[in-house]
């Protein structure tokens, strides 16, 4: 990584971060909706210490950034459970989804929605469909036995929920729904002894209906966090270490750095590591998408989680716990889960005040029905209404569950999104900017062409490769290597005379054979055939480098070697194109081959013979045009620009530099995942856009009617549970992104 790199990345990082300090991710407990988290959030935002806090609602997590020093986790658990809330540590180290707090809340759930369904369906048959025997004094009472349990039991959890804010003097959707039940349950049992009019309907059903609500809630939320639990399933649990000279099984959590782990056929390599003994192929399609094993030996690098396929290896592990590739992936997933985008924090604000707006419209719409109208009645019916319809919950879980969809889904597709400011960035961006070598093109040259003027391609290549199989020069040893690769054995060379920048001469076969430059072998008397010029010619307008062999004073052929494009770039560019973006193309190479590059992709521009260095001033150069910039490269190179641009996306397969240069990295080598993580990234923007609007919208529009006496308190309860259900389905329909829709736009 260099030192540009990394003083550029730390600038925008911290643009993007206020926080200096130590950071914490701490679980909370107790938090029902939006209303809870943002007030959790401004709780421990002013505790001493703390610079920086984000409470996710979905993700029940609190990210907090000390302003330096460690932060007093025990004095922040202190200051939120005097709230009514619980804090509690993550172990960081070994991070672990929270599946059975998310199982046992959906069981506790479906429990109490089992309880509630049939009770009250048998309450509202005797107020509402009995005739004249739901009139009868023991159908009256048997309402209220059937009620007792429903309000007192099903609805506990809202019931503390209440006590528990009245308590600390603040209130959220649990008061809501407390203070609406209990209304309509007291008004009844008062009435059940005047002969007044029955509503324990009303407290049933909405308890029932907010109980059922929950329970898909819950499930829902599960499978919207299956992807980190489907991460975590890929590390091996143990490992096999070599120890004083014995083979010992140990829990991989056990594993140090500098421990030699011994990795059979079929096994996960446990650990990150080094392969220092054996040689076999490894699946990595976990971490790069290809299907074909890599070939590992001494020396080269093994990443945890990876599946040994043929022989046995040993390795040497290099990082252990939150520091392997999986770990970091993992931990990534879960920060953008985690995070929030400005639109969330807007509707958090909106949330923190929303409750109390509420219960003074329900006490206004009971005053003004009671005094003005002299209808009582018809006042606590809107006053219940108001305050059950009014819940915040959707307005809680719109952006969060949309992130936490999306985020997963992308991991799932090699896509990883790193900052959750990412989503709205990718809306506004207009050019798609690509680093040629390794990015574009596989980064190795390879010969494109043989043109031989006597003899077969083979002789021509034969000799070419066995005089360059001396040189080191990059074009040479490429050429020599594949002449290997395509003929075998190549013969003897002697007499190896390397003349600088011109080409290469030695003896093969016993005889005197040159390699290189037209001009040189012109100068060496070498007669130049007028076919083999013109292909040369023709071969060097496409951009390719050609070198020409010969011997016994004349040219016998020409070999054209390129760094050829990736099969599925023009594919990609066709995408980009598409979705309606401008590609370029950035290269240090000479304009010539830039420009054959881009004719045979679709690439729009082409900016050439750019230095390394100079990467990231092209990037500004097109930003002070008015062009909104993501730059896609390979995270080592290329991170001054990736950082500089406004959206940077490297291709990589897992390493550091890969994970931590970018705002999305890309874990597969398939360029595909450029425009599909930009449409990724735009669906789950549009769906957060989606969710908000609803729950708005929903609330706008519904409480005014509620305050009007329009709407039954039953329908208004069936109404705020199904736009909470609304939302998270609609979050649910990312995890079908690009499941046989390969050119969804």
């Amino acid at each position: 990584m260099t030192s540009e790199y990394t003083e550029q990345h730390a600038a925008t990082d911290g643009a993007r971060s206020s926080g200096t300090g130590t950071g914490v991710e701490l679980a909370v407990e107790g938090m029902t909706c939006g209303s809870c988290a943002a007030r959790v959030q401004k709780k421990l935002a002013k505790q001493p210490g703390v610079a920086e806090a984000e409470v996710n609602f979905a993700s029940k997590r609190a990210t907090l950034v000390g302003d330096s020093g460690e932060l007093d986790v025990p004095a922040l658990q202190r200051a939120v459970s005097d709230m009514g809330y619980e804090l509690r540590t993550v172990d960081t180290e070994h991070p672990e989804p929270d599946g059975d707090a998310e199982a046992a809340e959906q069981r506790m759930w479906f429990y109490r929605a089992v309880v509630a369904v049939p009770l009250t369906a048998i309450v509202l048959w005797l107020a509402m469909f009995a005739g004249e025997l739901g009139e009868h004094p023991a159908a009256r009472w048997t309402q209220l036995a059937l009620t007792i349990p429903v309000q007192f039991w099903v609805g506990w959890p809202f019931l503390k929920g209440m006590v528990q804010r009245a308590l600390q003097r603040s209130a959220n959707m649990d008061t809501l729904i407390g203070l609406g039940t209990l209304a309509a349950f007291g008004y009844s049992v008062v009435a059940l002894f005047a002969g007044g009019f029955l509503y324990f309907e009303v407290a049933t059903f909405i308890v029932a209906a907010l109980a059922l609500g929950r329970y898909f809630e819950a499930r829902a939320r599960r499978r919207a966090g299956r992807a980190i639990t489907a991460l975590l399933e890929l590390g091996a649990e143990e490992a096999t270490v070599l120890r004083d000279g014995a083979e010992v099984t140990v829990p991989v959590e056990s594993l140090a750095i500098g421990d030699h782990m011994l990795v059979r056929p079929g096994e996960k390599i446990p650990t990150d590591g080094e392969v220092v003994d054996g040689v076999s192929a490894v699946d990595e399609s976990m971490l790069t998408g290809e299907s074909v094993p890599v070939e590992k030996t001494a020396g080269d690098v093994a990443t945890g989680a990876t599946i040994n396929t043929s022989g046995v290896l040993t390795v040497r592990a290099t990082a252990v716990g939150a520091d392997t590739a999986l770990s970091r992936i993992v931990r990534m997933v879960q920060d953008a889960q985690s995070g929030k985008a400005p639109m969330q924090r807007l509707a958090d604000r909106i949330s923190a005040v929303f409750v109390p707006a509420v219960i003074v419209v329900a006490l206004g719409a009971f005053l003004g029905w009671t005094v003005l109208a002299g209808d009582p009645v018809s006042g606590l019916v809107a006053a219940v209404a108001v305050l059950i319809i009014a819940c915040p919950c959707a307005l809680g879980l719109a952006t969060p569950i949309a992130i936490m969809v999306g985020t997963g889904r992308g991991a799932e597709l090699g896509v990883l999104i790193k900052r959750i400011e990412t989503l709205e960035r990718t809306k506004e961006i207009t050019t798609v900017v690509f680093d040629k070598t390794g990015t574009l093109t596989h980064g190795e040259m390879t010969i494109t062409d043989i043109v031989a003027a006597e003899g077969g391609d083979d002789e021509v290549l034969r000799r070419a490769g066995a005089v360059e199989a001396g040189s080191e020069h990059p074009i040479g040893r490429a050429l020599a290597a594949v002449a290997a690769q395509r003929l075998g054995e190549l013969p003897a060379a002697h007499g190896f005379d390397a003349p600088t920048g011109q080409g290469v001469r030695a003896d093969v076969d016993g005889t005197t054979v040159l390699v290189g430059r037209r001009s040189w072998l012109a100068e060496q008397g070498m007669t130049v055939p007028e076919d083999v010029d013109e292909a040369v010619l023709r071969l060097e307008s496409d951009g390719k480098t050609v070198v020409l062999a010969g011997w016994q004073g004349r040219v016998r052929g020409a070999v054209a070697m390129a760094d050829t494009v990736k099969d599925n770039a023009a594919a990609t560019v066709a995408e980009l194109h598409d979705i309606g973006m401008t590609v370029a193309m950035l290269t240090g190479d000479n304009s010539r081959t830039a420009e054959a590059i881009a004719r045979a992709v679709g690439i729009d521009r082409v900016l050439a013979e750019v230095h390394p260095g100079d990467k990231r001033a092209e990037i500004e150069r097109l930003q002070s045009e008015g062009e909104v910039v993501a730059m896609v490269g390979d995270g080592i190179n290329d991170a001054p620009a990736l950082v500089q641009a406004d959206l940077g996306i490297s291709i990589g397969t897992g390493t550091d530099v890969a994970i931590e240069s970018s705002d999305i990295t890309l874990m597969r080598s398939d360029l595909h995942g450029v425009p599909q993580s930009i449409r990724l990234a735009r669906r789950t923007y549009r769906t957060i856009q989606q969710n908000l609007g609803w729950a708005f919208g929903y609330n706008v529009l519904a409480i005014p009617a509620a305050a009007a006496a329009l709407l039954n308190p039953m329908v208004a309860g069936a109404a705020m549970a199904l736009s909470s259900i609304s939302v998270v389905l609609n979050a649910l329909r990312l995890r079908r992104f690009e499941r046989g829709h390969r050119r969804e736009v």
